[in-house]
């Protein structure tokens, strides 16, 4: 065993416990075009279980991320997937006139899993009475980062209506974004500006605490920038943040968009290993139920000789 693998595995831990999970379960969702598929995934043990609801980059769909939703369940997590209008399970048509607003139907269908929890609750065998709501996270990966983020106070000059809402949701008490578009206007590619008017983020107000995880290789075709442009949501938002930069790791973060996902192209498995404990531990610690496991990871990496990333917080 390497050095980093140990920073990564030598973390503690509990045992994972059963999982079971449900799809799809599907909401009614007027004015969207189609019902919102769910997925969630729950441990078959314990009680006042947090959850994450989570959105998927551009083109997945709840199938997707299984080596976060699995570890996240087994460790005493509730995960909620929503399947998005953009996911290539739905086939939007090239053209379609909902494409404009393809960014805020993705927050509305995060703000819809939080307002029919009860239901979703419901259509899991034994999650009755499970959960505890007063702990929720809001998490994404790529175009998902945004989509949390705007839960979070992130805030989107929309290019229909040209103005700025606050899509920010109380309910939403932390939040992790994994390789997540900065700074939009010139820092944008020319094919990103005429393709994704969309992409125009402002961090000022996304005040929630936060774990943003980027990759040192992660070179965007988005951006004009490189891999610096990815840690923006850490650097330009106000409040409680973190951020894991990885070592080496390009967009899909050494694996985490799936078990068997063709779009990886930088495979490693001790990376998603490493990150599935990083975000475990630093959601137990926003979410206010325990502080040991975030020290330890933090330890961890500073120790490593050879370390896979290193935390900064602010």
């Amino acid at each position: 065993m390497t050095a980093s693998d140990t920073a990564a595995t030598d973390m503690p831990i509990p045992a994972p416990a059963p999982i079971v999970s449900v799809k799809p379960v599907v909401l009614e969702a007027p004015g969207r075009g189609a019902g919102l598929e769910v997925r969630i995934s729950a441990p078959v043990t314990g009680s006042e279980l947090p959850v994450i609801v989570f959105s998927h980059g551009f083109g997945s769909s709840m199938n997707g991320y299984g080596p976060l939703a699995d570890f996240w369940a087994a460790h005493g997590f509730v995960v909620i997937q929503p399947t998005h209008l953009d996911s290539r399970t739905v086939g939007l048509p090239r053209g379609d006139p909902r494409t404009p607003r393809l960014w805020r139907l993705r927050v509305q269908d995060m703000k819809r899993v939080l307002d029919r929890l009860d239901l979703l609750e419901a259509a899991v065998p034994g999650l009755g009475g499970r959960l505890d709501r007063s702990r929720i996270a809001a998490a994404g990966h790529s175009f998902g980062g945004q989509t949390a983020g705007n839960l979070l106070g992130l805030r989107v000059l929309d290019p229909v209506s040209r103005e700025e809402e606050d899509l920010s949701d109380t309910r939403i008490k932390a939040g992790l974004l994994l390789a997540t578009a900065g700074r939009g206007g010139a820092d944008l590619t020319p094919f990103a500006a005429e393709h994704f008017p969309f992409m125009n983020p402002d961090f000022a107000n996304m005040t929630t605490p936060a774990l943003v995880v980027a990759g040192d290789k992660d070179d965007s075709p988005l951006s004009v920038r490189g891999p610096e442009w990815l840690a923006d949501p850490y650097f330009l938002s106000p409040g409680a943040k973190s951020l894991l930069t990885l070592f080496g790791a390009e967009h899909s973060l050494g694996g985490i968009a799936g078990y068997e996902v063709r779009e990886t192209t930088d495979e490693n498995p001790e990376r998603v290993a490493l990150i599935q404990r990083v975000t475990w531990a630093y959601l137990r610690h926003a979410l206010g139920i325990e502080d040991a496991g975030w020290t330890a990871a933090r330890k961890a990496l500073s120790e490593s000789a050879a370390p896979m990333g290193r935390i900064e917080s602010k």
